[in-house]
């Protein structure tokens, strides 16, 4: 975020405004106890701390969600996930999000197509927070098409959920190598949740579980959706070598981001 609009966030919400304010009203002036609260907001950004984690909040696919130290910040990447599984599956399809963190993934499902949508993730600290967003972001579809049935499953993984039971499963899962923690950004390696972030030596370790462990859980012909990092598209596509309709989508920069794949029917 550049330091103009990292300025202008963190004052908006030392004020309790929206950002448009202050174009519409240039001659506020702050009180006392304004000041205040936005001298500490902007000695923690200084001290690394990312602003959605100093005003708890972050949009994605067009709605607020509450985030906090125990989830990763949501990504704009992780829309194309999104709009990727939206266009794939009929709506009222039952899907699996494994690692859901502040349940942007789930809850974005579930409200635009009305998906029977279970968010797992394995720790209860990220379930928290996502049923916080599930019940600020209301239970219903904002488009009235119909009820939104949302469920959370604190496991690791798939373990817990019943085979052929489900028509998709997606995941943003943590595929950063444990390698590259040295050279991340500090808002990211020191605040991010470690646990969300890194896959193992080479990125790799949840999907060498995850993908066998979708194969179970899916239906014939159900949808594994991934996302995955830039240099991971090689060793992701030999493991899904008995899956059918494999393809690798974009992201904004053209660099391969996400997984989809079916589960073959036999």
């Amino acid at each position: 975020m550049e330091p103009k609009l990292n300025a202008e966030v963190l004052l908006a919400h030392a004020l309790h405004r929206r950002r448009e304010y202050f174009y519409a009203h240039p001659e506020q002036e702050l009180r006392e106890v304004e000041w205040i609260h936005y001298g500490r907001y902007l000695n923690e950004r200084i001290g690394g701390e990312p602003t959605q984690y100093i005003t708890g909040r972050q949009e994605f696919y067009g709605r607020e969600f509450l985030v906090s130290p125990a989830v990763l910040i949501p990504r704009p990447e992780t829309e194309l996930l999104v709009e990727a599984v939206l266009k794939e599956l009929p709506a009222g399809s039952r899907i699996v999000d494994v690692g859901t963190g502040s349940g942007a993934i789930a809850i974005t499902l579930a409200l635009e197509a009305t998906h029977q949508v279970l968010a797992t993730d394995i720790s209860r600290a990220a379930l928290q927070v996502a049923h916080s967003n599930a019940e600020l972001l209301q239970s219903r579809d904002r488009k009235g098409a119909g009820p939104v049935t949302l469920a959370f499953l604190q496991t690791d993984l798939l373990t817990a959920i019943a085979s052929n039971s489900h028509d998709a499963v997606v995941s943003n899962p943590p595929y950063v190598p444990q390698t590259d923690h040295p050279t991340l950004q500090r808002e990211v390696r020191d605040w991010e949740p470690h646990v969300a972030l890194f896959g193992g030596p080479t990125g790799l370790d949840i999907y060498r579980r995850l993908i066998p462990e979708a194969h179970r859980v899916l239906r014939p012909n159900g949808l594994l959706a991934l996302e995955f990092g830039f240099t991971q598209s090689a060793a992701l596509a030999n493991m899904i070598a008995d899956w059918d309709a494999p393809q690798l989508l974009p992201d904004l920069a053209g660099i391969p981001r996400i997984l989809l794949c079916r589960k073959r029917a036999r």
